[in-house]
């Protein structure tokens, strides 16, 4: 079954780290991405880039309405996601655990199953 991991994190928040913490971080998320990749479970992923620089378009009298940011009430923004392919959410789970930025108190990843085109797994 595949998974969506959604990373949610505080924007602006690598900038805080000094350099040896920095290095150690993305260190970490290197490690994990080999691990994935040589099990076979790493599908592909990508981070985003800074909310200051996201559009959202919303309904608003009957059409669309385009506005600058997220503007979500919260201190995480999404910040990226892995897709990966496991025998189950308990290891999909794992995964999502074993990211440093959920280790280390810096964000959440959500997981999410992903339907197949007929949608009917779900």
């Amino acid at each position: 079954m595949k998974y969506m991991l959604l990373i949610w994190n505080r924007p602006g928040f690598v900038e805080e780290l000094s350099e040896r913490e920095r290095t150690e971080l993305f260190g970490e998320v290197d490690e994990i991405m080999k691990k994935l990749t040589e099990s076979g479970e790493l599908i592909g992923g990508q981070a985003l880039a800074d909310p200051s620089q996201t559009r959202t378009v919303r309904p608003a009298g009957g059409r669309p309405e385009v506005t600058d940011g997220p503007f979500m009430e919260s201190k995480e923004q999404f910040a990226g996601y892995l897709m990966v392919d496991c025998d189950s959410p308990e290891r999909a789970a794992e995964i999502a655990a074993s990211w440093p930025d959920v280790r280390r108190g810096f964000g959440v990843l959500e997981v999410r199953p992903v339907m197949d085109e007929a949608g009917t797994e779900m």
